[in-house]
């Protein structure tokens, strides 16, 4: 695959992204605002996904793809649904997967902030499963290679946009999350759903380096966001299983909000009772909400969201869209 040059997104001077000086110094503005202790911010996650205890274990693993399981290679490509169009061309797929922004895989010290495909080879994906846990009939640990063959896959083009104002069309493979809920039968007290990404410093550089972030990744949804027919459990994409810098082995899709919303190699599942903690909205809550959806007229505290660019050329300017465009899926969930 090509490598792409993409410019910085904060040369583009109409969208005024974040300042690379301020990126660098993130550290320095959370403690500015007090919520730095002891190089974790203190603000618990919900008790049904409590962060992973990792020890200092020397990892040798250099796979690419590496998740499998028997049957996997017949699933991909998978047909996909046309109910589901886009507005645009499709990104390609050399700028999807060298453009993201993964932090656990961002080395700050690496200038090219984008960087998160120099960094995932030794992050280890074999025998990947998922701990569901909290108000539902059915949970435990379940291996995703059967989940996957229980939920059946599809390909679906989506839009994404990037809370930063970068945006992407890609086809991405995977199931109704609605289709999963379902299977773990939640109770009626369910009201939310938590969900919890890998936290492994020794196979990320990011979540080694950079520890004034409240490692591991966190985020939630309402239930009816949840079973909202858009949402979307990923798995592959371009028609292929997914890359690790874009989440494998898998990884959820809410195309309405803001990227930062759809957690990526998700390892924990909650049903709860009350809304739960999110990484962002813990980190900087001055900056980002629970539900964060796509709404143009409300800026970001640094930046404009009237306009987004689509990868991977800057100059490429399209006028962003309340909810992303999917307004008719979605807008009376508000």
């Amino acid at each position: 695959m090509a490598n792409i040059i993409f410019k910085k997104p904060w040369e583009n001077l109409n969208l005024k992204p974040t300042d690379e000086d301020v990126y660098f110094n993130r550290r320095t503005i959370l403690k500015q605002l007090g919520m730095v202790t002891g190089g974790l911010i203190a603000a618990p996650f919900i008790s049904a996904c409590a962060k992973e205890a990792e020890g200092p274990e020397i990892e040798t693993f250099t796979g690419d793809n590496d998740f499998t399981f028997e049957g996997m290679d017949a699933l991909y490509p998978a047909s996909q649904n046309t109910a589901y169009s886009l507005d645009r061309p499709i990104t390609i797929e050399a700028a999807a997967t060298q453009y993201n922004n993964f932090y656990e895989f961002i080395d700050p010290d690496d200038p090219s902030i984008y960087n998160a495909h120099r960094y995932v080879s030794t992050f280890d994906t074999r025998d990947w499963k998922i701990e569901v846990s909290g108000l539902a009939n059915n949970t435990g640990v379940f291996h995703l290679g059967d989940l996957i063959t229980e939920m059946g896959l599809e390909e679906r083009l989506y839009r994404h946009r990037c809370v930063e104002a970068w945006a992407m069309a890609v086809p991405w493979t995977g199931f109704p999350l609605s289709k999963l809920i379902n299977f773990f039968e939640p109770n009626n007290k369910a009201t939310h759903i938590a969900m919890i990404s890998s936290s492994k410093p020794s196979q990320m550089v990011g979540v080694r380096t950079q520890d004034w972030y409240p490692w591991p990744y966190f985020e939630g949804l309402r239930m009816d966001e949840a079973m909202n027919e858009l949402t979307f459990m990923a798995t592959g994409l371009y028609g292929k299983p997914i890359p690790k810098q874009n989440g494998a082995p898998i990884r959820l899709v809410v195309p309405w909000k803001y990227g930062y919303k759809s957690i990526k190699s998700i390892v924990k599942i909650a049903f709860t009772d009350r809304q739960p903690g999110t990484f962002w909205n813990q980190t900087v809550p001055e900056e980002y909400g629970f539900l964060s959806n796509v709404e143009p007229s409300i800026p970001h505290p640094r930046w404009s969201q009237e306009n987004e660019w689509l990868l991977p050329d800057p100059d490429n300017i399209w006028k962003s869209q309340r909810f992303n465009g999917y307004g008719d899926y979605v807008a009376h969930l508000y």
